[in-house]
């Protein structure tokens, strides 16, 4: 069973296998249809598509954020049509470090299934080694899928007062507020520390071992236990891959605040703070 990530070897010779299923969840936020025009032309063969803000997210009910977390009735009715069912090895994967395909593995989790790994490296190392691929649209028979939010592993606005540690995933200019291409206002939540997703790849795009991820998270909670830390980033999205890491580095996952701070500076009522903390 791969529950954070899974290599583009073991991966292939899956291919085809009874039980398991393949989402491509590539997306481009600046061209919101770029994602799956790339997988009509090219995908990993036998995978099936799931657009980040059709289906892994959804209308705001417990957060505002660009990116709302969708109804557990909406993530039921989206795993079945993905074909997966509650033994089903799920296996994500996008072409921006996995940053996309971990709201996928977060989204899972959340609904109790822990089969799911996202692909390391992503769809450049799998194209990088010519394995198979087709084009054009799949499906997969539906599946019987049977899950339950765990709420233990979601923090909303008003429950942020619960960590004891918030974790920023953004780069670090947008952390400090030197800059905003995105929000309404530029900076964080006060207290906040930051931990950019992409420092947990090294620059082939592939995940740090499991040990220095470790190392690494452990010196920057200080003591901290791990599941009381709260992460967020701009949307909800990029903040999944830092509790992917936290997790395939052996720790507790903390907990995602989904809103994130779209929500949150939405709000001209709470504080902002800027630079190092």
């Amino acid at each position: 069973m791969f529950e954070t990530i899974i290599d583009r070897d073991r991966l292939k010779q899956h291919l085809g296998v009874a039980g398991w299923v393949i989402v491509d969840c590539r997306f481009d936020l600046t061209n919101k249809l770029a994602g799956r025009v790339a997988y009509r032309a090219s995908h990993i063969w036998g995978a099936v598509y799931a657009d980040l803000e059709h289906d892994l997210s959804g209308p705001p009910l417990i957060d505002h954020g660009r990116h709302p977390l969708p109804s557990p009735q909406a993530l039921e009715t989206l795993f079945e049509r993905l074909g997966i069912e509650d033994r089903t090895q799920v296996v994500a994967y996008d072409a921006a470090g996995g940053s996309i395909a971990a709201r996928l593995w977060w989204l899972l989790r959340y609904m109790g299934h822990h089969k799911v790994a996202v692909l390391d490296g992503g769809w450049q190392q799998w194209i990088a080694m010519d394995f198979p691929v087709t084009a054009g649209e799949e499906s997969n028979a539906a599946g019987g899928f049977h899950g339950a939010p765990q709420r233990h592993l979601l923090h909303t606005i008003d429950e942020l007062v619960g960590a004891s540690l918030l974790l920023d995933s953004r780069d670090p200019a947008r952390y400090r507020g030197d800059c905003e291409p995105i929000d309404r206002v530029a900076g964080h939540i006060p207290g906040a520390i930051n931990r950019r997703w992409k420092d947990n790849l090294d620059a082939d795009g592939l995940f740090l071992s499991a040990d220095d991820l470790h190392l690494q998270f452990t010196t920057l909670f200080k003591g901290t236990p791990p599941q009381r830390v709260s992460v967020y980033c701009g949307s909800g999205v990029t903040a999944c891959h830092n509790l992917l890491a936290i997790k395939h580095a052996g720790l507790e996952m903390g907990r995602l605040y989904a809103g994130s701070w779209s929500e949150w500076c939405a709000d001209p009522s709470r504080p902002v703070a800027r630079h190092s903390e």
